[in-house]
């Protein structure tokens, strides 16, 4: 293993090291941003989460401390469900029939910008930042595509 690595070390160019270097220090980047967005969102915006089943919201809720514990199924589709689970300042995905159960592994979400989607039942649940006049913070442009 050394002698592996001694032999790589030995034929890596100057150049080399920079790039590396670079793409390291770039990985970053997008937690970067995550930061600087988090950081200007106001004290007194409401963090709300939306739930979407193929693009159409179908259930939406404002996460702070005075939101009661509930716990509610969807039906996506014929032979398919979610439950879905608001605690207060978080909601998640409990339990669902989908094969890879990435929607339920992603666990609790918060924070404005995360996201947990379930693709098998067309399925997401956002959370975003509102103004205390409704408009949304830090709108994007761009629309979410969701596969057929």
């Amino acid at each position: 293993m050394i002698d592996k690595l001694k032999y790589h070390l030995r034929n890596m160019k100057p150049l080399d090291v920079v790039i590396i270097v670079i793409l390291l220090l770039g990985s970053f980047i997008p937690h970067v941003v995550y930061g600087i967005q988090l950081s200007q969102v106001d004290e007194d915006a409401q963090i709300i989460a939306t739930v979407k089943i193929s693009g159409e919201e179908v259930y939406r809720v404002e996460l702070s401390e005075d939101t009661p514990h509930e716990e509610f199924t969807l039906e996506p589709a014929e032979g398919q469900y979610n439950i879905i689970e608001v605690d207060g300042t978080r909601i998640r995905n409990k339990e669902d029939n989908s094969p890879d159960q990435l929607g339920v592994r992603r666990g609790w979400i918060s924070k404005p910008g995360e996201t947990a989607v379930v693709l098998p039942h067309q399925l997401i649940i956002e959370i975003h930042a509102e103004s205390p006049d409704g408009e949304e913070i830090h709108q994007e442009d761009s629309d979410i595509i969701i596969p057929m």
